[in-house]
């Protein structure tokens, strides 16, 4: 009869299997130590990594400078984490998953800069030229900007044209650094709280959302200059009273041309774009992040106004109307201070109003300029490229397009007389030399280039065309 083995005789063995399997769990980790994280560190530049850890550093002191409790935590060189202090009023419920929103959320700053100063030099109108030059431009793309086609693709592109032509510049109208200073002006009800009005006026540019009323009721509080305004197309029914008086106020439709969209630009003169489709992930949403990128589009420096950014934050406002339910608030305001942080925006709000503005704790540009050439050179090694970074390397479709200023103005022929006095000219006729300086020092440098992007979630996939330099025409 064998005797059972004694506690002491079974130790070694016990021991033998903690070392096997601590030794395993070493292997693995190391295993995809090399997979995930080493296939993408090989890539690092360490001067790349210094450029964009000194960034990261400026982005978290800016934001413990200008974010009234919200603080960032890095985690490397390009990811770091916003934090809300403990305490904070997570009021919004998400219906889907029927939980509170979180006080903490991660981003990626290099993909931040490459995103933002990427609509710095880009076209963010729809246009002629863009249908013509995208590959599947006319016949698929087309369609989907037409609500009341009744087809998936133009295969009747007389029709397509006859439903876009009213709306369709040959060129962009608008130009990166046309303007100087736009103010982007929201609707939340924290703007009855402060009188920016005639700050909000000083600017070259004035852009306002949806159906915000303007008028000497809210001027002390909004201002009264209106130049353009971004609508979704649930706006279209309401929009001609919102217009009256105002025929210079550019029309941006931020979705597809419909039957009340079509109705409506027949009884009023003033010109109508739409926006050029962009589908992006980011952490902010509505109509008030596209007027952003329409203004970032042209303007040096874009002021915002009406974004309800300020902690203490309890239900979603509008200054000329009943409260209703918004966007998740708290992923919104911490987007939007890293937007300020990367010099993307800059922030007036109640709050704010109350101390002297000066962002000398934002980045410079010059420091925006290294972080973004870095993150480039870094995206294009991760690819497998020579991470090099030219200003088109994102291209993916070429096409060319006559001199500035030329094709046709918007118009249908068949529209009514009210629309025949249109002010489409100003901006479609506009003579290169009257664009401001910056704006043709910025036309002789993208070498005649208008930059479009493509619809998807990548960076990549830019379609650009080619117009020839004023010194070629």
């Amino acid at each position: 009869m064998t005797r059972p083995l004694k506690p002491s005789s079974r130790r070694p063995a016990f021991v033998h299997l903690i070392c096997a399997a601590t030794i395993f769990s070493l292997l693995v980790f190391a295993i995809q130590s090399f997979f995930f994280t080493g296939s993408r560190t090989k890539y690092l530049n360490s001067e790349d990594v210094q450029i964009l850890s000194d960034f990261q550093s400026d982005v978290q002191q800016c934001v413990a400078n200008r974010g009234f409790g919200l603080t960032a935590h890095t985690i490397d060189h390009c990811k770091l984490v916003l934090k809300f202090p403990e305490g904070t009023n997570s009021t919004w419920l998400n219906p889907q998953f029927k939980t509170y929103e979180p006080l903490e959320y991660t981003y990626d700053v290099c993909e931040a800069v490459l995103l933002w100063e990427q609509y710095r030099n880009m076209t963010t109108v729809l246009t002629r030229e863009y249908l013509d030059a995208r590959p599947d431009g006319w016949m698929d793309y087309a369609a989907k900007r037409i609500a009341q086609l009744g087809a998936k693709n133009c295969n009747n592109r007389t029709l397509c044209e006859e439903h876009l032509n009213p709306i369709l510049p040959a060129k962009p109208p608008f130009h990166p650094r046309q303007f100087h200073k736009c103010a982007v002006v929201g609707n939340s009800g924290d703007l009855l709280k402060t009188e920016f009005g005639e700050e909000i006026d000083s600017h070259d540019a004035v852009i306002r959302d949806n159906e915000a009323p303007v008028n000497e009721k809210y001027a002390k509080h909004v201002g009264i200059k209106r130049d353009f305004r971004l609508g979704v197309r649930g706006t279209a029914r309401n929009m001609v009273p919102i217009l009256n008086g105002s025929d210079n106020e550019v029309l941006v439709i931020k979705s597809v041309t419909h039957k009340d969209f079509k109705k409506m630009i027949d009884t009023i003169p003033n010109p109508v774009y739409l926006f050029q489709g962009i589908v992006l992930r980011r952490g902010a949403k509505g109509t008030g992040m596209k007027s952003v990128e329409l203004a970032l589009s042209m303007c040096d420096i874009v002021d915002i106004y009406g974004f309800t950014v300020d902690p203490g934050y309890t239900e979603w406002t509008r200054y000329f109307s009943e409260p209703r339910k918004g966007h998740n608030p708290l992923q919104g305001r911490a987007y939007y201070q890293l937007l300020e942080c990367l010099g993307v925006i800059r922030i007036h709000s109640p709050m704010r109003a109350k101390r002297v503005q000066d962002w000398s704790d934002v980045p410079t540009r010059e420091k925006i300029g290294r972080a973004h050439a870095a993150a480039m050179r870094l995206k294009r090694s991760q690819e497998g490229g020579d991470g090099a970074v030219g200003q088109f390397s994102n291209c993916k479709v070429w096409g060319n397009g006559g001199p500035y200023g030329s094709g046709p103005v918007s118009g249908a022929k068949d529209m009514s007389s009210k629309r025949r006095n249109s002010n489409y000219s100003k901006w479609e006729v506009m003579p290169f030399k009257s664009l401001r300086k910056e704006a043709q020092e910025h036309y002789v440098q993208m070498e005649g280039v208008s930059v479009y992007k493509m619809d998807g979630n990548k960076l990549d996939d830019l379609v650009c065309v080619k117009h020839p330099l004023e010194s070629d025409a």
